[in-house]
């Protein structure tokens, strides 16, 4: 006959460790917030030497989405959304002197 400490010991699950345990859907979404931070400071960067027709406003919207989602990459969401608008005013500048929307070398 077995007693009840017995079979409660038997039959409650062992405590699981950091490494067993899944991802709160918080740090999840935190997670994609860093990406999101750190895509808008690439496409905010490379949007300085081309397309910054597109990739402006793609860096401002990201570098927007992480900060709203509470990105531990503060700085580089900062960065990227002012990459982005940047490329904006590089796309105004540029069709305003010379007519077109791209960098050209020379004369």
């Amino acid at each position: 006959m077995t007693t009840l400490s017995q079979t409660a010991r038997t039959t409650t699950p062992a405590p699981a460790t950091a490494a067993e345990t899944p991802q709160r859907p918080a740090s999840r979404l935190r997670d994609h917030a860093d990406g999101m931070a750190v895509a808008s400071f690439i496409l905010g960067l490379l949007g300085t030497l081309v397309l910054n027709l597109l990739l402006g406003p793609c860096a401002l919207i990201l570098g927007g989405l992480a900060l709203a989602r509470g990105t531990t990459r503060r700085g580089r969401a900062l960065l990227g959304i002012a990459l982005g608008a940047v490329d904006l005013l590089l796309l105004a500048l540029l069709t305003t002197t010379d007519g077109t929307v791209s960098w050209h070398i020379g004369g």
